[in-house]
């Protein structure tokens, strides 16, 4: 925070407010929300009150000004909010003699060359983990963590993972209802239970990402806001367990995928990765992404997400599309089956066999995925590449546009066209 944006005033206008309540916002509104849940033993209260509180701030601040310390008046405001609502409640007394100033979380006892002893537990991991329960749909994991972890509004959370507005606050609404009923605690677990559940909340965050790109009905323009928080949370996770090596893994995976972002994303027009101008990468990002997997590789606990990232840095290495070394990729995907042998991975894998020389044995692997992937348009533009490249152009041309129906993306639909029209 700067000496500036803490005196600005009104005239710096309702612009200046937005932007630094959404930073105050990504900063501030996890902690808060885990500090009253902690408190209370109620997610639905905490969350809804800093939702209000984010929203009195909107309006305060842009007719009085930002405040000297506005984490502090967020904070005051959600606690205010949330005395508010229990008072409201018919054993509110009981709640309120409970509410203590700070949150001591329970954390469970775990072995103590896996934990993390030595650091300080960042207050937003166990609302993360308790958002990323099992229990919970992958779809209400995600609008959960966005709204508790991330503060995202309703309206927000809509856009980014194309749903509607009622449909997402109802998912809100019942995933919260479930944490409260069935007395999911929110903390972060101990054991092999942690490795699993970590696993989860690194893909709701990989989700996240995901999400944030080809948007139905928009061009190649990334949603920056959502992609920013996918970016910033699984930094928040490495850097509070930094010994979980999946968690360098993810960081390291989305920091190469950032640095491709200005290549990736031209004029609103889709390039790909063999047809992207290397220069435009940020090398910055890529020598913190290597430096990430690296991290993780010291630990010495492999795991998906660091192939992942593993995968993503021999195209880094490369200086030219040319010169990638796809049979080391195949290596990477051959052994990322070992821990994850979902569909996408292995039509990713048939795409690699392509490149080292078998199209032939790669279009059998694709064609093995018709029954998983089926109406995924990636799963026809893969076979339509593969066909042609085997000469059956007109099998080519079919599943090309196929692959176009099924396109919601519009920057995808372009690309997609100039293949029908060769």
């Amino acid at each position: 925070m700067t000496e500036s944006d803490a005196t600005a005033g009104p005239s710096g206008g309702a612009a200046a407010s937005d932007l630094l309540l959404a930073r105050v916002v990504r900063e501030e509104s996890g902690r808060i929300v885990a500090s009253l849940a902690g408190s209370l033993g109620r997610l639905d209260i905490a969350e809804e009150a800093v939702a209000e509180a984010v929203e009195e701030a909107l309006r305060a601040w842009r007719g009085n000004g930002i405040p000297p310390n506005p984490g502090g008046w967020l904070t005051q405001a959600a606690r205010h909010n949330a005395l508010d609502r229990l008072r409201r409640e018919d054993r509110y007394r009981e709640k309120l003699a409970g509410m203590a100033p700070e949150v001591e979380w329970g954390y469970a006892t775990a072995d103590p060359a896996d934990t993390d002893s030595s650091d300080e537990i960042d207050d937003r991991l166990p609302l993360l983990f308790g958002c990323c329960h099992p229990a919970l749909s992958q779809e209400a994991q995600l609008a959960l963590t966005l709204r508790a972890v991330c503060g995202l509004t309703t309206a927000q959370i809509a856009r980014a993972t194309f749903s509607t507005e009622p449909a997402t606050a109802q998912r809100i609404v019942r995933a919260k209802r479930k944490i409260g009923a069935t007395g999911i605690p929110l903390r972060i677990p101990d054991g092999p239970d942690r490795a699993e559940r970590l696993d989860i909340v690194l893909t709701v965050v990989s989700v996240m990402y995901n999400e944030a790109h080809l948007v139905a009905g928009g061009d190649a323009t990334p949603n920056r806001d959502l992609a920013d928080d996918a970016l910033w949370l699984a930094g928040v996770i490495a850097a509070a367990l930094p010994r979980e090596a999946e968690a360098h893994g993810l960081l390291a995976l989305l920091l190469f995928h950032r640095a491709r972002e200005s290549a990736r994303s031209v004029d609103g027009e889709l390039v790909l990765l063999a047809d992207q101008d290397r220069s435009r990468w940020n090398e910055t990002l890529i020598v913190r992404a290597r430096a990430e997997l690296e991290q993780a590789a010291r630990l010495r606990r492999p795991g998906r997400w660091q192939l992942h990232a593993a995968i993503a840095a021999c195209h880094a290495d490369a200086e030219t599309a040319a010169e990638t070394d796809w049979l080391q990729v195949l290596v990477l995907y051959d052994l990322l089956l070992g821990y994850d042998p979902s569909p996408v991975v292995r039509l990713n894998r048939a795409v690699a066999l392509d490149r080292v020389g078998a199209p032939a044995a790669a279009l059998s692997e694709v064609d093995a995925l018709q029954t998983h992937l089926g109406r995924a348009h990636l799963w026809h533009a893969v076979r339509a590449h593969l066909l042609r490249r085997l000469g059956r152009d007109h099998e080519a041309l079919a599943a090309d546009l196929r692959a176009l129906e099924l396109t919601a993306n519009d920057a995808e639909r372009r690309l997609l066209a100039t293949r029908t029209h060769r």
